[in-house]
């Protein structure tokens, strides 16, 4: 991609990804965040990680299907970079505005409170990721290391959805949407490991039928 277009695109992606942010402490000036601003401030960042680290975890699966959009991978460090920024916002939330800072009363809720426990777990996969995302990491580590590391995305976002079910309501859907976009992510790798081992199977076999 020409770099021409790729600036202005970068601009555009930081501006997205900052829009939910805004959107807050916007809301915190003008007074505007609701009968509830702490549930609103924790709803706004854990939706915000969750799309983050989808949209993320979608730009391999379409750099497959679509070489041309090769260029998205330029975004996915940045994009996971954001996603761990506004799971650290949400920690943060529960812990200062839910919890007080109290370290008894936050361990109480991690033992008893199996959302909170698999929230905190979530986080804690996000964190080595974040801390190795440099190109420092990368040469230090390994590029099989480094990838095998960071294969705990997949991991903390299945904790990230199961955190979100198990903190709404009984009957309530509203995760539905963001779990089966991840259920289709997660079934991707498998299925493209599949078709090419088949893919390279055909062409083994080809030239023995031609003979």
């Amino acid at each position: 991609m020409k770099r021409s277009i790729l600036i202005p695109l970068k601009i555009f992606v930081w501006l997205a990804c900052l829009w939910p942010a805004g959107r807050l402490v916007w809301g915190a000036v003008t007074n505007n965040l609701g009968a509830d601003p702490t549930a609103t401030i924790t709803f706004s960042t854990g939706l915000a990680t969750l799309r983050l680290l989808t949209i993320s975890l979608a730009i391999t699966p379409l750099r497959r299907l679509l070489p041309r959009l090769s260029w998205l991978i330029k975004f996915r460090r940045l994009l996971g970079l954001f996603a761990f920024f506004y799971a650290t916002l949400h920690l943060l939330t529960y812990v200062a505005l839910y919890a007080g800072f109290d370290v008894n009363a936050m361990a109480a809720d991690i033992v008893k409170r199996r959302f909170i426990t698999m929230g905190v777990a979530a986080w804690l996969l996000l964190l080595p990721l974040a801390a190795t995302s440099t190109n420092w990491a990368i040469r230090k580590l390994g590029g099989k290391r480094w990838n095998r590391l960071h294969k705990l995305v997949y991991v903390a976002a299945v904790c990230g959805v199961i955190h979100y079910w198990w903190q709404v309501k009984p009957g309530v859907l509203t995760p539905i949407t963001i779990t089966v976009i991840l259920g289709v992510l997660l079934l991707a790798r498998p299925a493209w490991d599949l078709r090419q081992g088949w893919v390279r199977s055909s062409r083994a076999v080809a030239p023995r039928a031609g003979n």
